[in-house]
């Protein structure tokens, strides 16, 4: 049941992959002014396939948080999501949901605009923004003093990650972020980041020039949703501190204030790693290292454990950021 207060807060959420739309679901049944900016580096799954034939955004984010923040009834959302079988030749993998932001890209020649059109249909609530109107292509440089290319690739090489940034796909203009962002991160009272992978969920976005200086210069508090577990090719053996570290170097200046981290363990052998495979161990704490970064420091149970995996109980972690938010705010 929604709950409902003299001012909405405005609250930005920055991310992508699965952990957004956790979080995104569970401020819809609040009482927000939510604004969701996406990534648009993805270049794998059905999103890379569609890359490659339609002058678009990658739309496979965007539409599960249009889900997220939809009123659809369950049946529609179904459709939405379904995935063809890998059976099914030309349609394999695909969902309808990224056909549908395909094809009214085209229509519109922007994928920005399908996503309003979109928005509009699903009966959203609150506002999803690509963070660029134009397909990223994420690059990263390793320890090792070697580079690649494409953010379905990085993770596989299972290399030391030194640092990220972002190129037009299509041409060598700079990156803009799309329009409205800049300004919903000016006018935010807490702008949240994560949960999601640190290096190709989140950080694709902060590397947007403009976007990153408006997170740095925003008065509002900003708060970083620690993963639960590390992952290949990104933060193996990493800390919630180690996060914080890659996030701060990345931006050159410490910018996080408040990070959310789980303290709850995971039960013996409940993983199943032939489904999330991507994950390794339970991510470490390092309350010490947190503290010298200069973030305040949450910690509580914020685990949900389904389907053989691991993930945020996006009600306990909106509770907590809406104890932030009040309590900073109002």
């Amino acid at each position: 049941m929604k709950t409902y207060r003299i001012r909405k807060p405005k609250i930005v959420v920055i991310g992508g992959g699965t952990g957004l739309p956790v979080i995104l679901k569970a401020l819809r049944n609040q009482s927000a002014d939510i604004t969701a900016i996406v990534t648009v580096a993805d270049d794998g799954g059905s999103s890379g396939q569609l890359l490659e034939s339609v002058k678009m955004s990658p739309p496979g984010d965007l539409r599960n948080v249009l889900v997220s923040l939809s009123d659809m009834p369950q049946l529609v959302e179904d459709i939405f999501q379904y995935r063809f079988k890998k059976e099914d030749d030309f349609l394999a993998n695909h969902t309808i949901g990224n056909l549908i932001i395909a094809a009214l890209s085209e229509m519109r020649n922007s994928t920005y605009e399908a996503i309003q059109l979109l928005a509009k249909f699903m009966h959203v609530s609150g506002h999803i923004y690509p963070a660029a109107e134009q397909s990223l292509t994420l690059h990263a440089k390793f320890d090792d003093g070697t580079t690649m290319s494409g953010e379905s690739s990085i993770a596989k090489a299972r290399k030391n990650i030194d640092y990220v940034y972002v190129t037009n796909s299509a041409n060598n203009e700079p990156v803009e972020p799309s329009r409205k962002v800049v300004s919903a991160i000016e006018n935010a009272d807490m702008i949240v980041l994560g949960p999601g992978s640190l290096y190709t969920s989140i950080l694709p976005n902060l590397m947007i020039p403009k976007l990153g200086e408006a997170i740095i210069n925003s008065p509002a508090e900003v708060v970083y949703i620690c993963n639960i577990m590390t992952q290949k090719g990104e933060t193996e053996q990493f800390s919630d501190a180690d996060h914080i570290k890659v996030l701060h170097r990345q931006l050159k200046t410490k910018f996080v204030d408040t990070v959310l981290v789980n303290t709850e363990p995971i039960p013996d052998g409940y993983m199943d790693f032939d489904i999330y495979d991507e994950y390794l161990v339970q991510v470490s704490h390092d309350f010490q290292g947190l503290r010298e970064e200069g973030c305040r420091v949450i910690s509580a149970d914020f685990l949900e454990l389904r389907d053989g995996g691991v993930f945020h109980d996006g009600d306990k972690v909106v509770d907590e950021i809406f104890r932030l938010v009040f309590g900073a705010k109002y």
